[in-house]
Order: C-alpha cells, then sequence, then structure tokens
C-alpha cells in the first residue's frame, strides 16, 4: 500500500547552481549529494518536512535516452514546466523574503478561493506556486 510521496524530480540544467537556489534563496535544507556513477544525486527538502524531498536532476542522467534529454532541456529552458505548490503559512511575507533574495516572481501574492498565491520561478525556468492556503476551506466541495 502506498504511503505517500517521498521524492519528486525537479529538472535542472545545472545541479550545483539550482542546489544554491533551492538551499540559498528559499532556505531549504541539503539532504543529498552524492556521485553515482556517470551522475549525481542530488535531494533538497523543507527543514519541517523530512519526509518528502526534491530530487534536482540534469535531463541527461540516470538513464535517460539521448531524444528525451534533448526534449526536457528545450521544455526546462522554454521555462514551461511547473514544478508542483509549495506550502507557506506566510505567503506575503515569504514574497518579500525571496523577492529580496533575488527570486523571479510571475505574480505577486494573490486572493484565491484556496487560499493565498504567489508564483515564481527557479534558477532553470521551472515555475511554482507559493501558496498559503485558506484554514477554512472544506476541499470535498467544488471551486465555483
Amino acid at each position: 500500500m502506498i504511503k505517500g510521496v517521498g521524492i519528486t524530480t525537479i529538472w535542472t540544467l545545472d545541479q550545483e547552481r539550482t542546489k544554491t537556489f533551492f538551499t540559498e534563496k528559499l532556505g531549504m535544507e541539503l539532504r543529498t549529494d552524492m556521485s553515482m556513477g556517470d551522475s549525481r544525486w542530488v535531494t533538497v527538502g523543507a527543514k519541517d518536512q523530512p519526509e518528502f524531498e526534491l530530487a534536482l536532476m540534469r535531463p541527461d542522467g540516470h538513464g535517460v535516452d539521448p531524444e528525451s534529454a534533448r526534449a526536457l532541456t528545450e521544455l526546462v529552458t522554454k521555462g514551461v514546466i511547473g514544478g508542483g505548490a509549495l506550502r507557506t503559512d506566510d505567503c506575503r511575507g515569504d514574497y518579500e523574503t525571496f523577492r529580496a533574495r533575488g527570486v523571479e516572481f510571475l505574480q505577486e501574492p494573490k486572493e484565491r478561493p484556496y487560499g493565498i498565491e504567489a508564483v515564481f520561478r527557479d534558477d532553470n525556468g521551472n515555475w511554482y506556486s507559493l501558496t498559503e492556503r485558506n484554514e477554512e476551506l472544506d476541499l470535498s466541495k467544488e471551486w465555483a
């Protein structure tokens, strides 16, 4: 039986630069940084969520065929890949902190039916929702 999600992939063209982005600009912690044959395994995660990691993976590693690696590199370069939603308890405060650290925002914090959301890009162009969820939100109901 599946117990939850442990690791998800973030595509990067430069693992060292992306590791720095996530640890220094977003304040995540480095979990793993080791060589695995011809590739490198780098993971980061939120300090308060030890059971979940983001694997910072190059498209040309870990068994990705050359044609797929080229396609992934092109998509990352275009900035069309979404990296998911990162939860926060202070979207506006984190927006100001991250912006001061040089994070590129596509959308400043806005009220949404589910809470407050800002959208930013990482150093590769992948985009993320930074979301402060509304505590009164009833996820069993459809949004209008």
